[in-house]
């Protein structure tokens, strides 16, 4: 069985920083894209961050890019997101999602239709 399991938000304030982590279980590690997504109340889900496995690229979105950055450690099957210097527009349930590669060295996207399997979530609130 595939799971995805966020953990790490809570409630931050304006400036400071946070690390969310997504465990991942059920498939091959490095045969996946993981990406970050996040949905603010009121707001379509909005992709962060996608990093291949395989090789560790990272990309990001352009509302995030030089303040997040996301890692991954293949011995734990772990992925992880560092937020810094966060805004109150940051705040939003953060989603962890994987697509598989399919053999391609390659691929990236932040478009969440594109993504096979899901984690729950976890709040990440920003105070002003």
């Amino acid at each position: 069985e595939v799971q995805l399991v966020e953990s790490g938000g809570g409630l931050v304030q304006a400036g400071g920083s946070l690390r969310l982590s997504c465990a991942a279980s059920g498939f091959t590690f490095e045969d996946y894209a993981i990406g970050w997504f996040r949905q603010a109340p009121g707001k379509e889900r909005e992709g962060v961050s996608c990093i291949r496995s395989s090789d560790g690229a990272s990309y990001y979105g352009d509302s995030v890019k030089g303040r997040f950055i996301t890692s991954s450690d293949n011995a734990k099957n772990t992925v992880y997101l560092q937020l810094n210097s966060l805004k109150p527009e940051d705040t939003a349930v953060y989603y962890c999602a994987a697509a598989g590669l399919y053999g391609s060295s390659r691929w990236w996207s932040l478009n969440l239709s594109e993504y096979d399997y899901w984690g729950q979530g976890t709040q990440v609130t920003v105070s002003s």
